[in-house]
């Protein structure tokens, strides 16, 4: 992921002020603008409406007067009449010329299409009056068979000035509020967000030798509540790894011990003075028996390093149960016969799965029931499929295990009674690897046992 251009925006309390003051801005922004063009149309409205009674009011004058003369010889009625500088005023004759103006400001007169009643219009430069706008009104009466225009006008300078005033004072207000409110959002978000600062103070004080520590507190922030305990269960998960990693270093020291002290013993002993060749081809004889438990040990660390890669590719095939299960029984009728024990086939039906993993997986329950099963008794393979699920079962008649070992008998190097182990076993991670097994197929394990029978049962999705 590319760094950012601007470190500072990684900040959160920042950010969270920079948006406070932008959606402020917006805010007092369009309610700005929805006053700017408020006021815009009320004094707009408010100018048509005096320049049209300003027409009236000369429509009546004309009417009531005598002659257009003696109204030219009245300027200072209309000067009174309109009042500032900025208001106009014609009366044109049929010609265009002006037979009565007050022009303050010396504008052209105005050039205006026929029309009857009053009618407004704005005066630009377009339309032959300079640089200096200004709105109009006008209307065609007719006096002593003359048709005359009278023309009210009012500059727009006056309210231009006064809109531009406004509007300076709208964007001096949008810049004092946009500040104002990211000062306001910066204290706010400082505030607001001391909660996660103690959070992450307190994740960071948990390492190695505190992985026992939990984030407390977090219920009192409604937001948090589900980032602590999200952590929480991340430290649990975390506590439960490192303890059993601790563990697994542990007993693989302990396993890997015995067979190397059997060899330095076996070899120093035999070293201390000289041997028959019968002697020596004993001696090698023992540590073949010790290498092949090592290699055993180091090719089942190696299949569970391998098992909980999370790329790791699955052969799945259709596996037919039955035919499967007699492959393995016709492999261990041998051992079966030296335990004297008898093994019975009850699997039917299919699953899809890596037929070679769960072979061994099948492999290493056998070889336990065969090895741990009582003489004349038998071990018996069945299956059953319940809501899409094959149950893969291996019962043997026995010693019951006890239960506190029952939820750790598929831990790594973990044996009920170490004494027991006998040549040619797992070492210990027989159980482990069929755990590995059937989780990656995304299965479960479980172990029941009773004065009766120990059953092992792998529970496999029927279809993937």
């Amino acid at each position: 992921m590319a760094r950012s251009h601007w470190p500072w925006l990684r900040v959160l309390s920042l950010r969270l002020a920079l948006m406070f003051a932008l959606v402020s801005a917006l805010l007092l922004g369009v309610l700005g603008l929805y006053l700017y063009q408020s006021l815009t149309r009320e004094i707009a409205w408010r100018d048509d409406q005096a320049l049209e009674g300003r027409v009236e009011r000369m429509s009546m004058l004309i009417g009531d007067s005598d002659s257009i003369e003696a109204l030219r010889k009245r300027p200072q009625l209309y000067a009174n009449m309109l009042g500032n500088r900025d208001s106009l005023l014609w009366v044109l004759d049929a010609a265009g010329q002006p037979l009565i103006e007050i022009n303050p400001t010396h504008l052209p007169v105005p050039t205006l299409p026929p029309g009857m009643g009053i009618q407004l219009q704005d005066m630009d430069g377009n339309s032959g009056a300079g640089a200096d706008p200004a709105r109009l009104a006008w209307r065609q009466v007719t006096y002593a068979g003359n048709v005359l225009t009278l023309v009210a006008g009012k500059r727009l300078a006056e309210r231009e000035q006064m809109l531009s005033a406004y509007r300076l004072k709208l964007w001096l207000a949008l810049c004092s509020g946009s500040l104002l409110a990211f000062c306001l959002g910066w204290m706010v978000s400082q505030r607001g967000l001391r909660p996660v600062r103690t959070l992450a103070a307190q994740a960071a004080a948990i390492d190695v030798q505190h992985l026992h520590m939990r984030v407390e507190d977090v219920e009192q922030v409604q937001e948090l509540q589900h980032l602590g305990a999200a952590l929480n269960q991340m430290l649990v998960r975390l506590e439960d790894g490192f303890g059993r990693l601790s563990r697994f270093s542990e007993d693989l020291s302990h396993e890997m011990r015995t067979p190397l002290n059997n060899l330095m013993g076996q070899t120093e002993l035999a070293l201390r003075k000289p041997r028959s060749s019968d002697e020596y081809q004993a001696l090698l004889a023992s540590n073949v028996e010790e290498y092949e438990r090592l290699a055993r040990m180091v090719d089942n660390m190696l299949f569970l390093a391998r098992a909980e890669k999370p790329d790791v590719v699955l052969h799945r095939e259709a596996i037919l149960l039955h035919e499967a299960v007699a492959q393995l029984c016709d492999y261990f009728e041998g051992m079966a016969e030296e335990c004297g024990m008898t093994l019975v086939n009850e699997g039917a039906g299919s699953l899809a799965g890596d037929p070679q993993l769960l072979r061994r997986a099948l492999a290493n329950l056998i070889a336990n029931a065969l090895r741990y099963g009582s003489a004349g008794g038998a071990v018996r393979i069945s299956s059953k499929v319940l809501d899409g699920v094959t149950e893969l079962s291996v019962c043997n008649q026995g010693e019951p295990i006890a239960p506190e070992h029952l939820p750790h008998l598929f831990d790594r190097f973990y044996r009920c009674n170490p004494a027991r182990s006998q040549p040619g076993d797992s070492g210990g991670l027989g159980l482990a690897i069929v755990r590995s097994i059937v989780q990656m197929h995304g299965g479960s394990v479980r172990v029941e046992s009773n004065a009766v029978q120990t059953c092992f049962t792998l529970c496999l999705p029927s279809r993937h």
